[in-house]
Order: C-alpha cells, then structure tokens, then sequence
C-alpha cells in the first residue's frame, strides 16, 4: 500500500502485551492518517463512559502518509485521546520530527491502553518494540528527559516525552519533543493521560522507508513547490518575523485579548511585538520539510528572566496569552514563561488563561492573596506568573486547583468566578477574539475538542486573505454573518483532512491550497480522490468526531461561547462594539451540516458518509 506501511501498533502498558494491526487501503482512504485515523481508533476502541485518566481510555499517535517523505511540512503527527480538561474528544497536533521518525521506525500509528506498573519508556526501532524502566527519569523536566534520551538512544532517534505536569496529571499538560526547541501536542491535556499510564516517552527511529504511488510525478512537484513556497509573500513574512509578526495587526483589529478578554487595546504591544522578540532571537527553527522556518530560539544571558541558555522561543499564542492577556509587556519575561511552561510540559495557552482567570478574581476580591500561597497575582507581574507557573508544574499549593483548567476552578471558586472562565466545552479559548471575526464565533462554538481556532482555520480570511480554492476570491467582511455558517463547514472540512495528512497549516498561504494538496496526496498514495472527494473525506473525518462527542452528551446546549466572549462590549465606537451572533448562525450551519436541531449528525448523514 504506497504512502503507508500498513500497520499500527497496540501496545497494553499494563500486560507489556504487544500487536500489530493491520491498517487496510480501505480504512486508510476513508480516514487518511493523524487525526482521523486516530477519530476512528478511538471511536473503536474507547468506549464514551471511560475515564479520560483511566486505564479504558487510550492514547493515540498518528503519523499521516506525508511523514517520512519529502512533502512540504509533512513531519507533524496527531496525538488523540479523550480529553482529561474537557471530557470528550481530544486531539493535540505537534510539529518538529517526530512525525517521521515514527515512520521510520515502521509505523503508522500507535494505540496505547493499559497503565504500565512503573514509569516506562516505549522504544520503537526498525518494527520492533520493547518497554524500558524509566525510573531514573521521571520528575525530570522534558529538557533533561530529552538530553538523558539523546545521550542514552544516539542520533536517528526522536522522542516523545512529558514532564512533571504530566506526571502530576494536571489536565492541560503537554507532549513535548525536538530537545530545547519544544514542539509541542499542547491543547486538551494529553500529556495528563500519558502521565497517568505511566508512560514517560516514546522514542523512535530506523530505515523503514514508505513507498511513493508516483515516485517520480512526486519528485516533478517536490521540485515545482520547492521554488514557489519560499517566495510567496506570506513564506518570507513569516521567515522575517515568525508568528510573533501577527501580534500589532491583531491587536489593531480587535483579535488580541487583553486583561483576560475585557480590553480593546493592549498599551504595551510595543513590548511583545516581534520586532521585541528579535532582540532575544538567535536563530530560526525548522520542523522537518519545512522551507519557511517560522520557529524561533531566543536566549537571555542574564537578569529575572535570563533563560538555560538558548531554547524555544514563544509563538504568537504564547506572546498573547502569557502576554497581553495578563498585562505583561515584556517579552524577556514571556520567554522565560514559554521556557517553564516547556520544561514543566504545560499548555501555554490553558495556562495564561488559568493566570487570567485568577488574576481577575484576586482583583475582583473572590480569592484572597492568602488563597494564593501569598503570591500578589496581580496584573501584569511577571514574577508572580512564573512563580504561579512553577506551582502549576509541580501541583504544589495553589497549583493544585489551577492545574485543572477553568471549568473546575469556577466551580470550586463559586457561580460568581464562572464569569471569568473563558472556556468552550472546558477548553480554554486560545488568543483570537470572535468579537473581531464573526466566524471564530461558530467556529470555537463547534470545534469538535473545544475552542480552538484551528479546527476552521478561516478567520484570516476574514480581512486580509483570499482563497478562491475555497470560494473565497477575495478577503471576506470578517463582521458579517450571511454565508458564515456555510464557509465555516467548509473550513472545518479542510481543515480535518489538514489534521489528519499531518501537514502545517501555514502552507496553505504559501501557496499549497486544496488543488496541490490533492495532487500530492495523489501521488504519495495513488487513492484516486478528487477535489470534492477529498474535502467529502474531511466532512466524515469532522462528524466521525461529532459522532464520539455525542455519545459522550455533546449536544446543541455545550455549543456556546461564554458569555464574556458572546456579550461584553470592550469600548465605543463600531468595531469595538460588534458582538459576535453566534446563535444566529447555528440553526443555519446544522442544517447545512445534516445535523438535528440539537446538534446530533442524524442516520441519513452517517449513511452519506459510512459512518455508524
């Protein structure tokens, strides 16, 4: 089978029982790789009623049929799970080279089940598999971990590992890999399920080479894109200034949030632009088959917040959460916060929305300072964050209660803190403001694993952008509503077979849209899917993942925003005062959708689509 190797591994962790499963043409036409291969593994296999930190549940590692090749940003892989933060379905995407080094090592995919009776490391070489004692390493941070692992494994390996956030189980903890850099499977708290398998790292690598349907058709595009991606614009733009350059511009349009979501402005971008992050930034980083290099490594060689030394440097998301939205203006200090969230394995962005959240109730008088441990979290005190973050990382004191996400902390604080958790379906928002655009209204309303601005991907075409791949000739008015909830379905359509190919999202603004994406998919597996077909596959890819949240209870009732987001007004004047119409747009993208009016996909849709 061209672009695969055919094969999956199960591995219990409890017995150390080991089995390859098989991985059909069939099964993998319909759910490509990464995150949809991963959707039906775990509607499979992970019954709704499992505890997310239970042994029932599973982890899930895909590789899609990019990784391994020469394909453009093709390294990323998809880690899938049910969620600890939200309870229902959970996916985290990661890039650098981990992708491939699991190809390489002869696999697909893994399925992890099962809780290992002590800290263990999974070593995948060449298609075979063994379980380590990792005794020595657990309670290391993830930078130890990786240099023990690199020192222990050599070169041609990569690995997969947590830190003590996960270990502790905090509920928004992150899968961290390439070293220093820190690429990370941040979002919905898989790094939380790992620790509780006791499951430390998967380490990967060998010479297992995956066949290509059209070797030398694939190489004819490989060279045609290889000179089109690293010209465009938006390519050079992000090489000049990484993701940190949409700073000022989202802060100019009403995108950045800002004392947790409740300004307009931020007085401080000057502080965390990226024009600030190039004062601390020593080289570009690439993920694997990467052309543009958009990853930063910042180094402070001295004062509050000097770093260990050169490491990964905070991405837009980071700047704007551990920034902006604490009223922190200085990127020194953001860094070093990027660097302990890193080290601990914590996502950034539940992170600096947990720091929000407590920072409003302190200010508002619903948590005391000695509720705090005694820390003064008030706003824009960097040191008081990392202090904060610190107790997150190691769950010690009021680190406890803030390392399980908004949702628990509002409910153990009381009605009045719930005003402040900015969170869909227990997924903290991530730092774009759907009061600037109305389709990240229904877009963070029905991702599939909660707010997520990923999962439609199409607010930067609500402005600036075109996409007549999309139908989108020309940049969208990012206030409207008519024709959202259609373009929204779409995206998230797009976006779903984006997630399970495994390759960066980034790519589709240098010129890799949905018609080189379906040729080159063509030419690495030979499936025959058109352009409709192709996006059809992403259509089922997205309710198959509808369809596991409703046998979890999702229904029309958790498709909201929260309410800061849905009715505060920030300032005066037209923009300022947009509201996003989220409910006006439901009814009209369920229909689309094939969905009831609860939100449920009915029979006649899951027959369309072959899904049960």
């Amino acid at each position: 089978m061209h672009g695969y190797h055919g094969k999956v591994l199960l591995v219990d962790l409890g017995s150390g029982r080991m089995e390859e499963l098989p991985l059909g043409r069939d099964t993998a036409r319909a759910f490509i790789g990464g995150s949809g291969l991963g959707a039906h593994c775990l509607h499979e296999r992970v019954p709704a009623t499992a505890e997310p930190l239970g042994e029932s549940n599973a982890l899930i590692f895909m590789a899609g049929p990019f990784a391994g090749t020469k394909a453009f940003s093709g390294d990323r892989f998809q880690v899938v799970s049910k969620s600890p933060l939200t309870g229902v379905y959970g996916e985290a995407s990661c890039g650098g080279r981990w992708g491939s080094a699991l190809r390489s090592a002869g696999y697909d995919g893994l399925v992890l089940t099962g809780t290992a009776e002590r800290p263990v490391i999974l070593c995948l070489e060449d298609g075979n598999a063994s379980l380590e004692d990792a005794g020595d390493l657990w309670g290391q941070d993830t930078f130890a971990t990786q240099e023990a692992l690199s020192t222990r494994f050599g070169k041609g390996f990569e690995a997969a590992c947590i830190g003590p956030a996960g270990e502790k189980l905090v509920r928004y903890a992150a899968i961290q890999t390439s070293g220093v850099h820190s690429r990370m499977a941040a979002r919905a708290g898989l790094g939380a399920v790992m620790g509780a398998k006791r499951l430390k790292a998967v380490v990967a690598g060998g010479d297992q080479k995956v066949s290509l349907a059209d070797p030398e058709g694939f190489l004819a595009f490989w060279r045609e894109f290889s000179k089109q991606v690293p010209a465009t614009f938006d390519a050079k733009d992000m090489r000049d200034n990484g993701t940190a350059g949409t700073a000022r511009y989202c802060d100019l349009v009403g995108d950045l949030p800002v004392r947790n979501w409740t300004g307009r402005r931020f007085p401080g971008i000057d502080g965390i632009s990226a024009e600030a992050l190039k004062a601390i930034n020593v080289r570009r980083y690439y993920c694997g088959g990467c052309l543009v290099g958009c990853g930063r490594t910042v180094d402070i060689p001295d004062g509050p917040f000097a770093t260990s030394g050169p490491v990964g440097g905070p991405e837009y998301e980071t700047i704007a959460m551990l920034g902006s939205n604490l009223l922190v203006g200085d990127i020194r200090a953001v860094a070093k916060a990027n660097e302990l969230c890193n080290r601990y394995g914590l996502d950034t962005i539940s992170a600096g929305s947990v720091l929000g959240m407590a920072m409003e109730c302190y200010e508002r008088g619903i948590v005391t300072r000695a509720d705090l441990d005694g820390v003064d979290l008030t706003w824009g005190n960097a040191e008081a964050v990392l202090e904060v973050l610190h107790r997150i990382g190691r769950r010690q004191g009021i680190g406890e209660l803030l390392g399980e996400g908004t949702r628990r902390i509002a409910e153990a604080w009381g009605p009045p803190a719930a005003e402040f958790a900015v969170h869909v379906k227990g997924l903290e928002a991530p730092a774009h403001d759907p009061r600037a655009k109305s389709s990240l209204a229904l877009a963070y309303a029905t991702s599939n694993r909660g707010a997520c601005h990923l999962q439609a991907f199409g607010y930067d075409f609500e402005h600036l952008c075109r996409f007549p791949d999309m139908g989108v000739p020309e940049p969208l008015d990012r206030f409207a509503v008519e024709g959202k909830p259609a373009y929204v379905a779409r995206m998230e359509n797009l976006m779903s077979m984006l997630d399970s190919l495994c390759c960066c999202k980034f790519m589709l603004f240098c010129s890799l849209t949905v018609g080189p994406l379906v040729r080159e998919l063509e030419l690495i597996t030979g499936f025959g899917l058109d352009r409709e077909e192709f996006l059809k596959t992403g259509e089922r890819i997205f309710n198959l993942k509808r369809l596991y949240n409703v046998k979890c209870g999702v229904s029309r009732i958790h498709d909201v925003l929260p309410p800061r987001l849905l009715t505060l007004r920030r300032g005066s004047g037209e923009e300022q005062d947009r509201l996003p119409p989220a409910g006006a747009m439901l009814e009209e993208y369920y229909r689309l959708r094939g969905w009831d009016e609860i939100g449920h996909p009915t029979s006649a849709k899951l027959a369309e689509l072959g899904l049960r």
